[in-house]
């Protein structure tokens, strides 16, 4: 890992956000990328481009900048090569351009949290995110100053396409040296016994040189449910899952249960694209 993505509103989310990628850069020796979004109308787009630009664009543009530099000179920052970067485009499509041009290896985000009727209609950008990155993404709640991993629930089916994102969380796992759950959710919608549960979880780890590790087969109503009640049973500092990425009308029948926990956990969130 060499290339961490912050993007940042300059909020106390995106504030949590920067000093965990902080924590992560010192550990693996990383560059952090400091984006900052300004979505603007067709006109204004015009004009930042143009030979001329409009006096009220054009100060608001500098005052991100000024922002960022005060970004860039937090105590918390110090000996970690920043690079900080305007882009004027819809927030989710931004960074998620900016990640595939620029190599990024992890994106780490604040979220909000949303719930109700602004869930169903609108999202969140850091959501948006989660669901089409092909990159690593890492979700920091409000407040978070510090990120200690000791355990690590991974929660999965263990099926055979999880074997590649699957070695991309055992890098970051390793980033901690922190004892990783891997969990199996059983619910009435999809149970399974006991003894086929551990069989596929066994065959899913033979492939593995897994040292600091633990098994589980966790019974819940649904899967965020048992996935949020098992890492607080624990007490998890990190929940870890794979994303499919659904787009569309699958999306909106089936949900996302990244998504979903990305919205109502407590807990950090990270995520990796199947």
């Amino acid at each position: 890992m060499k290339r961490i993505l912050v993007p940042t509103d300059f909020s106390s989310h995106a504030e949590s956000a920067l000093k965990i990628a902080a924590q992560i850069a010192k550990k693996s020796n990383s560059e952090i990328f400091l984006l900052h979004m300004i979505e603007v109308p067709s006109q204004m787009n015009d004009a930042i481009t143009g030979a001329t630009g409009i006096p009220e664009t054009m100060l608001f543009i500098q005052k991100a900048k000024e922002t960022l530099q005060k970004s860039k000179e937090k105590e918390y920052l110090k000996d970690i090569q920043i690079t900080e970067q305007i882009s004027f485009e819809r927030a989710h499509e931004g960074i998620l351009s900016f990640s595939t041009k620029n190599e990024i290896d992890l994106i780490v985000m604040g979220s909000h949290g949303i719930s109700g009727i602004e869930e169903i209609l609108i999202g969140s950008n850091t959501e948006k995110v989660v669901r089409l990155s092909d990159t690593p993404v890492l979700v920091i709640k409000k407040n978070t100053s510090e990120l200690k991993v000791e355990n690590f629930v991974f929660a999965s089916d263990f099926s055979e396409e999880i074997k590649k994102p699957f070695k991309k969380m055992l890098e970051f796992a390793k980033l901690f040296d922190a004892k990783l759950h891997l969990t199996m959710i059983c619910t009435p919608n999809s149970f399974k016994t006991t003894a086929l549960s551990e069989q596929i979880i066994s065959d899913f780890t033979t492939a593995f040189d897994l040292k600091n590790y633990a098994t589980h087969i966790y019974n819940d109503t649904n899967i965020e449910k048992g996935i949020i009640n098992f890492s607080n049973k624990i007490n998890a500092d990190l929940i870890g899952l794979c994303t499919h990425g659904r787009t569309g009308m699958a999306h909106f029948f089936t949900g996302s249960i990244s998504e979903d926990l990305v919205n109502h956990a407590a807990k950090p969130v990270i995520t990796f694209k199947i």
